[in-house]
């Protein structure tokens, strides 16, 4: 099969929403960018119908909005939309560590993601380290052993990737907490999950504050 899609299919490696969602999260299309259903429909060879298929699953996971006699755009987070998914953050993700083993073979995937930040870091790899602050946040969450878990998760953090391109600062948004990714792991291995559980909660509080302190330098509201 080539790059391109047969009309009305989906790719290879994952269905039309999924690979507009990638591209999203990789900051091909901005926020904010209104997209254009000629175009798209075009570059990847499927029919209209197809495309407003995608459009749907990718408006209910947060990702793209309708805006009235202006189409469809990628969403822009609000400072609302910040606050709310924190609020769902601390919930999940801390409530998840706090009834964690530290002997749960997940633990593996979080050091790791620790371990990839620390040489992003030292690289000076600020978008390498805002991928493994990803992939740590995601690690803790497989923790509970939960698909459903996990499935909200991701589509948590593709809403949050895109409040990050807003600001467009990875070293800003994720250099402090590179430390902060460690000590919350040697934390849940020394001291268990609850410990853990309330110093990830701190650590989510400083990393909204940290959106919310860009956004107000960038005048967004």
């Amino acid at each position: 099969m080539t790059a391109e899609m047969v009309p009305g299919t989906a790719r290879e490696d994952g269905t039309l929403a999924e690979q507009l969602s990638a591209r999203i999260a990789a900051g091909e299309f901005r926020p904010g960018r209104r997209l254009s259903e000629a175009e798209l429909a075009e570059r990847f060879s499927v029919s209209r119908n197809t495309l407003r298929e995608a459009f749907r699953v990718l408006a209910e996971q947060g990702l793209l909005e309708h805006v009235p006699h202006r189409g469809v755009s990628v969403t822009a987070p609000r400072v609302a939309d910040v606050l709310d998914i924190y609020r769902v953050r601390r919930h999940l993700e801390a409530g998840v560590l706090a009834r964690a083993d530290p002997r749960h073979p997940a633990t593996v995937q979080v050091r790791a993601a620790v371990e990839a930040a620390e040489a992003a870091a030292a690289a000076g790899d600020w978008v390498g380290v805002g991928t493994a602050n990803t992939a740590f946040h995601a690690a803790l969450v497989s923790l509970a052993d939960s698909p459903r878990l996990t499935r909200t998760y991701r589509q948590l953090g593709a809403e949050l990737r895109l409040a990050f391109l807003v600001i467009g600062d990875p070293q800003t948004l994720h250099g402090a907490f590179v430390g902060r990714n460690r000590s919350v792991l040697e934390t849940f291995v020394t001291a268990g999950g609850p410990a853990a559980a309330r110093e990830l909660e701190d650590y989510l509080t400083e990393s909204e504050r940290t959106v919310l302190g860009a956004y107000a330098r960038l005048g967004l509201g």
